[in-house]
């Protein structure tokens, strides 16, 4: 089996940090969230993967090649994005199996794919939520699927489509992408993965969907740092440092140097940070960045960034209030 990985979103909404480095590479809970995906791919025997790559690609490739040199990767541009359809579409050249799994790139999981595996029919991973509208839904009749809708406006189904495509007909997809994209078909303006799996199961192919309870999204600040929570809570905090107050779950890379400060909890610091007199928590610190003097919380700091605050004298009288923001 091969993985389709599409990794070609600028994320825009976790801007100003994917100006200079890709999402899937941004650190959440110790190591860059494409790690977790291609760790949770091998560990279910998938060896080989096609990463779809856009922005900054040449990141995304160095760091597979170097950090997963056991892996089969092929790498494929898409130099327009077009839509996930489309993103599918440019890695047909690399299908070399009956089967496929596709995969969000910015998404972690937590379900038994195995079980799915060996079930052997086409299935797509599903998450009961409360809003579907910012979601692809599938409409289901008797255990399999009718229909699937792109962000819906009207609820018909709360099975929010979470981004894992198990499709055992590989040639079925390629025929129904091609088709995609030969009729230019599109669905708000983009060619669709749910198009071309609707164009499937219209001519007759069995689609089912299993259940994805743990399912992480890092696409927003917010959700990246919940799913930080998350991965730290399977962490073990180190050891003590002098001077230092760790409140677990924190995690703390390599070459970091910390001094008289409370660190935790939900802390990410990743390799060569420097911190010192300062407060940290739920927060994501960037490799080799520098906090000085300064309480942060529910904050993303960059790589190689620098954060210095100052302390203040203060002399009030009875019944005061001070707000410092």
């Amino acid at each position: 089996m091969r993985a389709i990985i599409p990794v070609a979103g600028v994320g825009s909404r976790l801007k100003p940090h994917t100006h200079t480095i890709p999402k899937v590479l941004l650190n959440v809970g110790g190591k860059p969230m494409l790690g977790y995906i291609i760790d949770k791919l091998l560990s279910e025997g998938i060896n080989k993967a096609t990463f779809i790559y856009g922005h900054l690609g040449n990141l995304i490739v160095e760091y597979v090649q170097k950090t997963y040199p056991e892996l089969q990767a092929d790498f494929v541009e898409q130099k327009e994005l077009e839509g996930l359809g489309h993103a599918i579409y440019t890695a047909i050249p690399t299908f070399d199996d009956d089967e496929v799994f596709i995969i969000l790139g910015d998404t972690i999981f937590d379900v038994d794919l195995k079980s799915v595996f060996a079930k052997k029919v086409n299935s797509l991973g599903v998450k009961a939520v409360e809003d579907p509208r910012r979601f692809g839904v599938a409409l289901m009749t008797n255990g399999y699927i009718e229909q699937l809708i792109e962000k819906p406006q009207t609820p018909v189904s709360n099975l929010a489509l979470v981004g894992l495509y198990y499709i055992t007909e590989a040639n079925k997809l390629v025929n129904a992408l091609n088709t995609l994209v030969d009729k230019n078909i599109r669905t708000r303006g983009e060619l669709q993965l749910t198009d071309a799996l609707q164009m499937m199961i219209d001519s007759g192919v069995k689609m089912t969907t299993f259940p994805v309870e743990g399912w992480y999204d890092c696409g927003k600040p917010e959700t990246l740092l919940g799913t930080n929570q998350y991965l730290l809570k399977k962490t073990v905090t180190p050891n003590e440092i002098p001077s230092v107050v760790l409140v677990p779950p924190v995690f703390i890379g390599e070459n970091c140097k910390i001094e008289n400060s409370i660190v935790g909890p939900f802390a990410t610091i990743s390799d060569g940070a420097k911190i010192s007199e300062s407060i940290v928590r739920n927060s994501i610190i960037g490799n080799d960045a520098e906090v000085k003097r300064a309480l942060l919380e529910n904050s993303i700091i960059g790589n190689n960034s620098s954060v210095k605050g100052n302390y203040k004298r203060i002399n009030t009288g009875d019944s005061s209030e001070l707000d410092f923001y």
